[in-house]
């Protein structure tokens, strides 16, 4: 009779396992994938917008860089309001003139340059601004699909906890164990519970983070497959070309405005002209007269020598960040493609073979415990085993797919159409 308990006792907790482990989250709606919350976010970024209305105010400013300089109107009054015979405007002589600037030294084409180089610039910030705010989400997103599955796997051992309290107060009512037993499983109990709680609070937390993100609710369950997905293998690590990505296009990016920056500064060396024509009309004799004149700027105070000092040390700044930047990104590709296929190889064992020891281990040991051939020690480790097991491997799968995230980032490449982002 007490090994006929003892097995249908088994039966009833393999099945609530096996229905824990297999039910979805308790969330409803249609399946809130990784692509929907991307299209979410990228429609509510505020990121993105700023990246937007930075190209479009570095497109008007090309615009404004190829203007020329507006010609001037001046009229002149001579020879008005004095004593004696100009007391009056008898004598009055009055010149009308039109003045144009002449930009002289390559300035306009200058000027185009930067503000090329800046359109430029802004263009591949409004797509470091994408890959940003794509690597933001995944890492949302894969923080709140582990808080699911940890909560799921929180809920199962509080089960599992409550069914070996249970057991163990009745083999202690049956004279078959130690009241110590009791004592010792309900506090098992009463941990696993308290770690439901923490775990559920956890699940709240993220997909409130998750859904301001996305400025919306998140009403649906996460795609548990995407969080399970892992490469086939992974073998040797091959190196990555990072020339092309966003880190080194905005590196390239800065180094042409700050060469543009040179030219500027050395156009700006050269003097412009204001060429000016007019006409002078003389009141005495009712007659009138054709003014020209020529106005040379002297650089006697400011040639411009230190603007372009300045200039070219910017240059040669922005060219050290270039090669600084370069050596950084291959850096950082090598790191995180290492740390993500550590994290394939421990997530792959410990949801794999691992995963599989442990529950065989806990079955036994349930099995063993209620029938009376295994100590409740064993039951606790085992139990104990089997939690820590699949903790570690949610663990390296939500780390295996931040690295593949950051490693997407770093390896993001340039948009080969400048100025198209707006």
């Amino acid at each position: 009779m007490n090994r006929l308990i003892a097995a249908l006792l088994a039966a009833t907790a393999f099945a609530h396992q096996a229905q824990a482990q297999t039910m979805p989250p308790a969330s409803s709606g249609v399946q809130f994938t990784l692509d929907l919350a991307l299209k979410a976010a990228g429609a509510v970024s505020p990121a993105l917008e700023a990246a937007s209305a930075d190209v479009r105010a570095a497109q008007a400013g090309r615009q404004v860089a190829g203007l020329r300089p507006n010609p001037s109107l001046t009229v002149e009054a001579e020879n008005v309001a004095g004593s004696g015979p100009y007391r009056r405007t008898d004598a009055m002589e009055a010149t009308t003139s039109l003045a144009l600037p002449i930009e002289l030294g390559g300035k306009r084409s200058a000027r185009i340059a930067v503000a090329d180089a800046r359109t430029d610039r802004a263009s591949i910030q409004a797509a470091i601004a994408q890959a940003d705010l794509r690597l933001r989400v995944t890492e949302t997103y894969a923080e709140a699909a582990a808080a699911e599955r940890r909560l799921a796997i929180a809920l199962d051992q509080s089960r599992i906890a409550g069914e070996a309290s249970r057991v163990a107060r009745l083999r202690v009512q049956a004279g078959r164990a130690s009241p110590i037993d009791e004592q010792r499983a309900d506090v098992a109990r009463i941990n696993a519970d308290s770690s439901a709680e923490r775990a559920r609070r956890t699940v709240d937390v993220s997909r409130a983070a998750l859904a301001r993100l996305l400025g919306q609710p998140i009403t649906g369950a996460f795609d548990d497959a995407w969080f399970a997905r892992l490469p086939a293998r992974f073998g040797p690590l091959r190196p990555i070309d990072s020339s092309g990505t966003l880190a080194l296009a905005a590196t390239q990016a800065d180094l042409a405005i700050a060469n543009a920056g040179v030219q500027l500064a050395r156009s700006q060396r050269v003097p412009d002209l204001t060429v000016s024509a007019g006409a002078r009309r003389l009141e005495q004799t009712n007659d009138t007269a054709a003014v020209f004149s020529l106005s040379i700027p002297i650089p006697l105070f400011n040639s411009g020598r230190a603007a372009l000092s300045q200039a070219s040390a910017e240059r040669q700044r922005a060219d050290a960040q270039r090669r600084v930047t370069a050596l950084d990104v291959d850096q950082a590709i090598a790191r995180v493609q290492a740390d993500a296929a550590n994290a394939a190889t421990s997530a792959a064992a410990a949801s794999g073979p691992a995963l599989r020891a442990a529950e065989e281990a806990a079955r036994i040991a349930r099995i063993g415990y209620r029938e009376g051939k295994f100590g409740q020690l064993d039951l606790l480790d085992a139990e104990r085993t089997l939690a820590e097991t699949r903790g570690d491997a949610i663990n390296a799968l939500f780390a295996y797919h931040i690295a593949q995230a950051l490693l997407e980032r770093l390896t993001s490449r340039a948009p080969s159409n400048l100025g198209e982002l707006s």
